[in-house]
C-alpha cells in the first residue's frame, strides 16, 4: 500500500503526460501493488458471494486515464485507484462493493450507485412491497455500526407511481442506493487493513443481495 500511495501523492501534485511518462515504471509498480491487493480482496469475499470469486483483478480494477471530452477539469489522470467487486464484473449492471485507495480519502463502500431508470424502480418497487426486510438490513447492528445510513441524492417530492402517504416514503426517494465508511491513513498501512475491509464487505453483503435480486426483476 506505501507504493500506491506514494504515487498517488506525487501524481497529484504533477498530473501532466509528461511526469507520467517519465514515472511510467513506478505507475505499473504502483498498479501491480493494488491489484495484488485486489485479488486478496476477491479471495475473501469469495467466501461469502461466490460470483465474485469468479472474478479477476482486471474486471474491477478502473483505469486511471480520465475521460476530459466533457469535464472542465482537464487533469489527464484521476489521483486514486478503485476497484468494483460487482457480479460479471464493474461494467456490469449488478450492484456491488467498491474499495477506493486516495490520499486523504480513502474508504469502503458498495451499493447500486446511480441506476437505469428500470433498475431505479425495480428497486423502489421491491422495497415498497417489502419494506420490513429493507429496514431490518439497514438497520441491522453491524450494518448501522459501521456505515450508518445508507447515502446519496434524494427527490424533492415522492416518486412517481408510488402514493405519498406511504409509510417509509423517505426510503424510495433515493436516486442513488450505496453506503460507505472512511478509513484513516493508519489503516491505510495497517496488517489489519485487508480483513477490515473483507469485514466491511460482509456487513454490506445482505444490502447488496436485496439491491442484486432488484437488478434481476427489472
Amino acid at each position: 500500500m506505501e507504493t500506491v500511495l506514494a504515487f498517488l501523492k506525487e501524481l497529484e501534485k504533477n498530473n501532466y503526460r509528461d511526469w507520467f511518462q517519465a514515472n511510467k515504471k513506478w505507475y505499473n509498480e504502483a498498479k501491480l501493488a493494488f491489484e495484488t491487493i485486489v485479488n486478496d480482496v476477491i479471495t475473501g469475499i469469495s467466501h461469502f458471494d461466490k460470483d465474485i470469486g469468479l472474478l479477476s483483478p482486471k474486471d474491477c480494477v478502473f483505469r486511471i486515464y480520465r475521460d476530459v471530452r466533457f469535464s472542465k477539469n482537464k487533469d489527464p489522470y484521476k489521483t486514486n485507484m478503485g476497484a468494483a467487486f460487482c457480479k460479471g464484473g464493474r461494467k456490469s449492471r449488478y450492484a456491488g462493493y467498491y474499495l477506493h485507495i486516495e490520499p486523504g480519502n480513502s474508504f469502503v463502500g458498495g451499493g447500486k450507485w446511480q441506476p437505469e431508470p428500470d433498475v431505479l424502480k425495480s428497486i423502489r418497487y421491491e422495497i415498497y412491497q417489502s419494506p420490513k426486510e429493507f429496514k431490518k438490513i439497514i438497520g441491522k447492528k453491524s450494518f448501522a455500526d459501521q456505515f450508518g445510513q445508507i447515502n446519496g441524492e434524494k427527490l424533492k417530492r415522492h416518486p412517481k407511481d408510488f402514493p405519498p402517504d406511504f409509510e417509509d416514503i423517505e426510503l424510495l426517494k433515493y436516486k442513488s442506493y450505496t453506503a460507505g465508511q472512511s478509513f484513516s491513513p493508519d489503516q491505510l498501512k495497517s496488517e489489519q487493513l485487508l480483513p477490515f475491509v473483507i469485514d466491511s464487505f460482509q456487513n454490506m453483503n445482505p444490502f447488496i443481495k436485496f439491491l442484486n435480486r432488484c437488478v434481476d426483476h427489472a
